[in-house]
């Protein structure tokens, strides 16, 4: 390696982003209002207060503040294991003899491997001063129930984590973790609730799904004393606890004078994506920098590729307020892919907006393509990725390789938001030569868009 450039960049304690970014601030128009699916009126604060945490709900509602303060024992918790370390992926490089410079945020170094832990010390924590006992949520690859279980843990708060079926039968040390943690792990859906109940007998044998999960979560949460819901994803709120992620790439580059040509992220919800590419975001609609920013999704559950930009349910019971998103219908059921964390029928409403403004560019990848670049990452950089963050990883090196073609020395950075090591039997599946794609026909996207309300 020759070159000025670190093997990792490194953010000290006091460079840590003390504020997150609210990119609603920065749209040139507002999203569209979430709306009240039996009178389509806007929601309200009240409405939403009855689900989520008070302070949870007023940023979901903030469109004018473009910083909004960590509190001092978020920080403090977040000093745990961040900032995270910006990687150049200099064997990467080599191995695609390409000119390009590939830059990747490790998001894996805590407990639950995942960049999910940013936003759950948020949300508990804010429960937990609202005075709240008890929380409950979803979860698909289980990255985002293992990192709530983590941060209720520590705030002394009882949860109940309701986990995609199919996932939960993949990745069984997965319950085994949150437990560890003091969660409760139902396999969703569920007898358990009366959505989970009607949508087992609507669909016999179903491995579930992320809309399935959120609205037996909501139920219960509705149902409880002293309860609320706390989701991984999806809403805006998530997305803004999760701007820690590119500010930290915004600030490491800066001290090299770095700035990308590319930014690349998987979308499931959209959380994790919506948080690595704020910064940029801000840069692009302010005038200041132009970027290639691409939104990678599993060709199973091809959300905004393919999915139809109309107000939706978020969930599959139609428990949810109507929001302005891509969606393949509520009632979509995505085959049984090994990135459960990208298994959801809709994308948040920012980076929807966004997408359909032609600020964002997407683009979805077959499974095993995915697992061929995870393992190739893997042999070369020592990190085993998980499978969502490898959707961004098999982009990132065509991007890498048609510099290679065109001599182009362009900057990438891609968001690695997770470890692969509960994901083991994909690995396996993969390299047995057991693994199947899994596509999506016409036929199957047409029903699911079928379900989606005429607003």
């Amino acid at each position: 390696m020759v070159s000025d450039i670190p093997y990792k960049i490194y953010l000290d304690e006091s460079e840590m982003p003390q504020a997150w970014l609210n990119l609603q601030a920065y749209l040139p128009e507002p999203i569209e209002p979430m709306l009240n699916p039996q009178t389509l009126q806007p929601v309200t604060k009240e409405d939403m207060e009855r689900v989520f945490c008070r302070e949870a709900v007023k940023q979901e509602f903030n469109t004018s503040d473009r910083f909004i303060d960590i509190p001092h024992a978020v920080r403090d918790f977040y000093v745990m294991y961040r900032p995270s370390p910006l990687v150049r992926a200099y064997h990467l490089e080599k191995y695609l003899d390409t000119p390009a410079e590939i830059y990747y945020k490790f998001e894996g170094s805590n407990t639950s491997g995942s960049h999910k832990l940013n936003s759950a010390v948020a949300q508990a924590y804010y429960a937990k001063g609202q005075g709240l006992d008890a929380l409950t949520t979803e979860t698909g690859a289980g990255q985002w129930g293992t990192a709530l279980s983590m941060a209720c843990g520590f705030y002394g708060l009882k949860l109940t984590v309701f986990m995609v079926k199919v996932s939960s039968e993949q990745k069984p040390y997965r319950k085994a973790v949150m437990e560890t943690y003091g969660a409760k792990v139902i396999p969703s859906p569920s007898e358990t609730t009366a959505v989970g109940r009607r949508i087992l007998a609507e669909h016999p044998g179903t491995g579930g799904s992320l809309g399935c999960a959120v609205s037996e979560a909501m139920e219960l949460a509705l149902q409880t004393e002293n309860c609320r819901y706390a989701l991984g994803s999806v809403m805006n709120h998530v997305i803004l606890h999760q701007t820690i992620i590119g500010l930290e790439c915004h600030k490491a580059m800066q001290k090299y004078g770095l700035y990308p040509d590319i930014v690349v992220g998987c979308v499931g919800g959209g959380s994790n994506f919506g948080g690595l590419i704020a910064p940029f975001v801000a840069d692009k609609l302010e005038g200041k920098k132009d970027v290639r920013l691409v939104a990678v999704e599993p060709d199973s559950c091809p959300t905004l590729t393919r999915g139809k930009y109309a107000y939706d349910f978020g969930d599959t019971g139609r428990m949810t307020p109507l929001m302005k998103m891509y969606s393949l219908g509520s009632g979509f059921m995505p085959s049984p892919s090994h990135a459960g964390g990208l298994r959801y029928h809709g994308m948040n409403p920012l980076v929807s907006k966004l997408y359909n403004m032609g600020c964002l560019e997407a683009v979805s990848c077959a499974q095993t393509k995915v697992f061929e670049a995870a393992k190739l990452f893997a042999r070369l950089e020592g990190y085993l990725p998980a499978p969502e963050s490898s959707h961004a990883l098999r982009v990132a090196i065509d991007e890498a390789l048609r510099c290679r073609e065109c001599g182009a020395k362009k900057k990438i950075l891609l968001g690695l938001t997770g470890t692969g090591y509960f994901d083991l039997a994909a690995y396996q599946a993969y390299n047995n030569g057991t693994m199947e794609d899994g596509g999506l026909s016409d036929s199957e996207l047409q029903q699911g868009l079928a379900g989606i309300p005429n607003v």
